[in-house]
């Protein structure tokens, strides 16, 4: 009889408390869910990496940045980029990328994963339209794997700098959570300008390793080495400061070098900030 008593009332917990279980998200079920590293903002900015991490439905969050590029022995060259992440469903996010250009005519402007600007072209940057998808189960897991697709439009941007045709890429994003504020994150990428096979041919390949960690927990520090090109590779590190006021405001500043390649010895400077609207808890 006592045993019978035990099963009854286990059954009537068990009932009691699916119903509540099943209301909530893998997510909210998640224990790493409160994690400063999950609630905290993580931009995609400032370096080479990219993070895994996706926004949530109805989330915005808009980065930008000023970066001061020096070859070695020569002039610099100044350039501001913005991104408009949107988040939709559980794990997918539209991205909105452009630049500009500042410089004085005849500066000769950095190349990158993405080709070489013309040495005379000042002003706007073709419009790129990309979207992330997570693919591992939640935002909160602790090793995230994303994947990046995007592409620059044709006839966007400032005349001199207008593409003829489309310019696709892709990335593999990895990361791992170190524990409840570091991440360690990984990309893994393609890119190229144009659709044909010779334009894939002539694509760059990207690889980069990025460590971002906290000092308070308001300001943190960022380490990134990178690879990117195909015949001749181009090398290089970044390293910088964050600050974090609240939640969803983040500043930072960075120097970077190029160590290999046609652009060893360029050096870059650069500040920033990422803001975010939604899901925002102090």
């Amino acid at each position: 009889m006592p045993t019978t008593t035990q099963l009854v009332l286990a059954a009537l917990l068990v009932g009691r408390l699916t119903p509540a279980l099943a209301q909530n998200t893998p997510e909210e079920n998640n224990p790493n869910a409160d994690a400063p590293l999950v609630r905290h903002i993580r931009p995609d900015r400032p370096g080479q990496t990219i993070t895994a991490g996706v926004l949530a439905p109805g989330q915005f969050q808009l980065e930008s940045g000023f970066q001061r590029y020096s070859p070695a022995g020569s002039s610099g060259l100044n350039s501001l980029t913005s991104t408009l992440r949107i988040g939709f469903f559980n794990s997918l996010e539209l991205r909105l990328t452009q630049g500009r250009v500042v410089a004085p005519p005849g500066l000769a402007a950095p190349g990158g994963e993405t080709g070489s600007l013309r040495a005379d072209s000042v002003g706007w940057t073709p419009l790129t339209v990309g979207t992330k998808l997570m693919i591992t189960p939640d935002r909160a897991s602790r090793f995230q794997v994303a994947i990046l697709a995007e592409v620059a439009l044709p006839r966007t941007g400032t005349n001199d700098l207008r593409l003829a045709t489309w310019a696709p890429g892709g990335r593999l994003l990895l990361s791992q959570q170190l524990g409840r504020r570091a991440a360690l994150e990984g990309n893994f990428g393609f890119s190229q300008q144009g659709l044909t096979v010779a334009d894939a041919l002539r694509g760059q390949y990207l690889g980069s390793l990025a460590l971002t960690a906290p000092i308070t927990n308001q300001l943190g520090y960022f380490v990134e080495g990178y690879g990117h090109g195909r015949d001749q590779l181009t090398t290089g590190a970044t390293a910088g400061l964050y600050y974090r006021p609240w939640t969803g405001l983040r500043f930072d500043a960075t120097l970077g070098c190029v160590l290999g390649g046609l652009s060893a010895g360029a050096t870059t400077a650069g500040v920033g900030l990422a803001f975010r609207l939604g899901g925002n808890r102090h």
